[in-house]
């Protein structure tokens, strides 16, 4: 509906003062609260359809104050910083004043820094000298190990993996850049810059993964749609503030979880942890048996796994399922995945494994979905909804501070409103399913420095998803890969405070000034382990 056919509320300023009664006061008021109730039906209407509300416009901050008055935002002395203390200098040019009489005295100088950058083509032609020793044998000069990639210097290699990784700028744009500034290149190698032999940076990326399942107490996980070769496909986050890990694949099961889970390694182990995940998920007696007793405990690979479960007769599809998401679990954590690590997550089933915790915002918006018929309906609605971010509120301020007390209040308080019954039957399914999730939810409770929220990992992900719009689907398997190895190591980068720039020049130019990055993490988390006791936080 166009905004003009809309009714207008009236203004008590459009109405004459002599006809200002107090039945016209209250009829301007229920009028005022009719228009606000429509819109935000309007609002809900256009939200269930997948569109967008009508904004909010907040008034300007021009108009307020008396006319002329201006705000002028306080600033303490620390507020400021000093922009160019830091920079390095790399031209001093001293300016004379034109005219100036006789008798002037020098008083020094007033400095002014400009910043600038310098974009111009180096092209370098190496003359390999050719030798001819006595013996009759040719010896030719070798070129600098940086320049032995093709005939583009490690500069420009690094510069288009930035833009194309970091600044998403596309392959046809990226190519018309580089022609303009004088680069004699063409498309196919642009593309090999960007894809090929990039061997050093995908082993560098499952390191990561390793050292960061290895040294978590929790990660975030969560996945989104990634098309490859026309078909739909789907990437898993794995992830903390230490770490950023992303990988495509064609499905996102759970199997398909613990294979990444493995960081690289392809062998399946049947050990006590895989026995007991078995157990937990329902193999029968029989199979998991036959496990348990067999001589070998390691299987080098898939196929050999297959051919295991063959010889034992384990052939029916959900128990070669169970039976091979054990060994896949037995494989991460022979290589050293911490066995206590919780797993943040957003409910999806396939992420349900060692210590699951469930997103508190996620769980809420269950009962934001909700649309009460009634104002008893409504009534019921809120005050739930309340609840659940008192309680919420509690549990963070249980983060800092865990104690009994405050643990068995909480968990009491949980109960009582998962039992509630309300005249909103929608509303009580909710709360049931809340309740079985209760584990989950207040995990917390036993792990103060679990998350209660997996806004991170929607954080991370948001990067691949601006990537995928921008570029679409991926066309070939090593492309699919290098979107995934330098999306996790630029957002590992971040946050560990490394220029990702910086890291590029280093690694192309095989300097390796900057440490491995897994290397980096072990060292962080060797450094905060020494944390003075004193600040650390207290357990329950």
């Amino acid at each position: 509906m166009k905004s003009e056919n809309r009714p207008k509320v009236p203004r008590l300023s459009d109405i004459p003062a002599d006809q200002v009664t107090p039945a016209v006061l209250t009829l301007l008021e229920i009028c005022r609260q009719q228009a606000e109730q429509i819109q935000a039906l309007r609002d809900e209407i256009a939200r269930l359809k997948g569109q967008k509300p009508r904004p909010e416009i907040k008034p300007s901050k021009l108009e307020s104050g008396e006319p002329g008055e201006k705000k002028r935002r306080k600033r303490g002395r620390r507020g400021k910083r000093k922009k160019t203390k830091k920079l390095a200098i790399h031209e001093v040019v001293r300016v004379r004043p034109e005219g100036l009489p006789e008798g002037s005295r020098f008083k020094g100088y007033q400095e002014y820094t400009v910043q600038d950058v310098r974009i111009e083509v180096h092209n370098t032609r190496f003359l390999l000298e050719r030798w001819e020793t006595p013996w009759g044998d040719c010896r030719i000069g070798q070129l600098p190990t940086e320049m032995r990639e093709g005939h583009f210097g490690p500069t420009l290699r690094a510069y288009i993996l930035q833009q194309y990784y970091h600044a998403h700028v596309t392959q046809p744009l990226l190519l018309e850049e580089l022609r303009e500034w004088g680069i004699d290149i063409s498309a196919g190698q642009l593309s090999a810059i960007i894809t090929e032999g990039k061997e050093d940076f995908h082993a560098e990326k499952e390191e990561v993964l390793r050292v960061g399942l290895e040294t978590s107490r929790y990660i975030h996980v969560d996945d989104t749609g990634a098309r490859h070769q026309g078909r739909n496909g789907y990437c898993t986050h794995m992830g903390n503030e230490r770490f950023a890990y992303f990988a495509s694949t064609e499905s996102k099961s759970r199997m398909n979880f613990l294979e990444l889970l493995r960081a690289g390694h392809e062998d399946y182990v049947v050990c006590n942890a895989a026995l007991a995940y078995m157990k937990e998920q329902g193999l029968p007696k029989g199979p998991l048996e036959l496990l348990t007793h067999h001589p070998r405990q390691r299987f080098c690979d898939r196929a050999e796994w297959n051919a295991t479960l063959e010889r034992l007769r384990i052939t029916k599809s959900r128990q070669v399922r169970i039976a091979t998401e054990g060994a896949l679990l037995g494989s991460a954590l022979e290589h050293g995945m911490n066995p206590d690590l919780g797993v943040m997550s957003d409910d999806a089933g396939q992420f349900a494994i060692l210590r699951h915790a469930l997103c508190w915002i996620h769980a809420e918006r269950v009962f934001a979905k909700l649309i009460g018929l009634c104002d008893a309906h409504r009534e019921a609605l809120e005050g739930v909804r309340r609840e659940i971010w008192e309680i919420y509120a509690e549990l963070k301020a249980y983060k800092n501070a865990p104690n009994d007390e405050n643990r068995i209040r909480i968990e009491g308080r949980f109960d009582r409103l998962c039992h509630r019954k309300t005249c909103f039957v929608p509303l009580n399914q909710a709360l049931e399913r809340m309740f079985r999730n209760k584990g989950n939810l207040l995990l917390v409770l036993d792990r103060p420095e679990l998350p209660l929220h997996n806004n991170l990992s929607e954080r991370d992900i948001r990067e691949y998803v601006k990537k995928r719009k921008i570029s679409g689907s991926t066309r070939s398997d090593e492309g699919r890969r290098c979107r995934d190895t330098f999306t996790s190591l630029k957002k590992t980068c971040r946050k560990q405070g490394i220029s990702f720039w910086e890291y590029l020049i280093d690694r192309v130019h095989g300097t390796f000034r900057i440490p491995r990055l897994g290397e980096w993490i072990r060292q962080q988390v060797s450094s905060a382990s020494v944390t003075p006791p004193e600040v650390q936080p207290s357990g329950p």
